[in-house]
């Protein structure tokens, strides 16, 4: 028999009252961490407090020196909270999982745990906004070093990777032109220099990629995409070791106060219920939707991962389950025509969130990445006419006639 998992969180079921076999993950995102009280409730238990108590003093004594299990303050852990952190890590093959209150807290939290003054970052060149401002601005405030490296080519990450190196950052597919950068060769790399490597892996989803197969050691989310799916709420989630997380993650956010609310965490429960069935539907339109933009008058730029004509296509292949929800394209024109075609848009709404069930489309120049100098958006290939469209749940045909009717096709 192989050996099983045990993916329930804090459930009083004893090893017999478990399956005997290694569950698939669609019957993990259903069923992984959960937690029932003893109501025997049937859906995930919804706790609203700040504190707990304890039966003694004694007992509070031993649950602040770690010596017994125990939530101490929703700051630091909560029963929904737990059975969240527990779902994901299961899903995700992880030995633990830090739940936070946003993508970008669970950005610098990953990060910013494991350096201090003198420390070097070494990161893909190709990220989100706020990501690039931690790296170059914020870290570096506290005397943290960071080396940029563009591409995939391991003579590149190389030499970036022969001085001594605290983290490495990778964000693969980026955001918004969909770049793909080689998650098992950066971490063969970074490893021999003893530094982490910590991937974004939000544009892909936990249901697209898993980045701690192909050697990564930790990965974080912003919740509020794939994850919640549904344009509700924020959060964001820290995977990695036990060890990881316990003593670099915890000590961090407990002092720090990056948690996630209990109510957020029951929403985003529910939602990995469902988030396969989603991002497949999603990941199946969005490639519909970048073949048709390939082949229309009036567009000048297709980028999606499953695209052969996308430059990182066959690394795409092999490290990803499905190109994922998002694609990137640009119109013949400026951002006059740019604008024009959006504006002319339908179905589609103008928004810059994404992984929604409802398609959304961004002008990254002007909004997500519009803090970023012209030459860094220049370098990154940010262009006044550049959009990023997320793809949703609805028909791909009405998709399609929309984009269409945009064109003037």
């Amino acid at each position: 028999m192989t050996k099983r998992t045990r993916p329930w969180g804090y459930s009083d079921l004893t090893d017999a009252q478990l399956p005997d076999w290694n569950l698939h993950t669609d019957t993990v995102s259903v069923r992984g961490g959960l937690a029932r009280s003893g109501f025997g409730e049937g859906a995930e238990a919804l706790y609203l407090n700040s504190g707990f108590t304890y039966d003694s003093a004694e007992q509070a004594e031993s649950a602040f020196k770690d010596e017994t299990e125990h939530h101490l303050y929703s700051r630091f852990s909560n029963p929904t909270v737990a059975m969240f952190e527990d779902r994901l890590a299961a899903i995700e093959g992880a030995e633990a999982c830090f739940a936070t209150s946003s993508g970008m807290a669970a950005m610098f939290a990953s990060v910013a745990c494991l350096v201090k003054q003198g420390d070097h970052i070494v990161a893909s060149a190709s990220m989100f906004s706020s990501c690039y401002v931690v790296i170059t601005e914020i870290l570096p405030s506290w005397g943290v070093t960071f080396e940029l490296v563009e591409g995939t080519e391991e003579k590149d990450w190389a030499a970036a990777l022969s001085k001594p190196t605290a983290v490495v950052v990778i964000e693969t597919p980026s955001n918004p032109l969909m770049e793909i950068v080689d998650i098992a060769m950066v971490s063969r790399l970074a490893h021999k220099v003893g530094a982490t490597v910590v991937v974004d892996n939000v544009m892909a989803s936990p249901v697209m990629q898993k980045p701690l197969e192909l050697g990564a050691d930790v990965v974080f989310y912003s919740a509020t995409k794939h994850i919640d799916g549904q344009g509700r709420v924020l959060g964001g989630a820290i995977l990695g070791s036990r060890e990881y997380i316990k003593t670099k993650v915890l000590p961090f956010a407990r002092h720090t106060g990056p948690s996630m609310s209990a109510f957020n965490a029951w929403v985003l429960l529910k939602s990995l219920e469902t988030m396969t069935m989603r991002v497949e539907r999603m990941n199946s339109s969005a490639l519909k939707v970048a073949e048709f933009l390939a082949q229309q008058d009036g567009i000048s730029l297709v980028s999606y991962p499953f695209l052969k004509s996308h430059k990182g296509y066959d690394l795409a292949k092999r490290q990803m389950g499905g190109g994922g929800s998002t694609v990137a394209f640009a119109v013949d024109g400026d951002k006059a025509a740019t604008f024009k075609f959006m504006n002319a848009l339908k179905v589609i709404d103008i928004s810059n969130n994404l992984g929604d069930s409802k398609s959304l489309i961004t002008h990254p120049a002007s909004t997500t990445h519009r803090r970023l100098s012209p030459e860094v958006q220049a370098t990154m290939g940010i262009t006044e006419n550049l959009m990023r469209l997320s793809v949703g749940l609805e028909h791909p045909d009405d998709l399609l006639h929309d984009l269409k009717q945009a064109l003037g096709n």
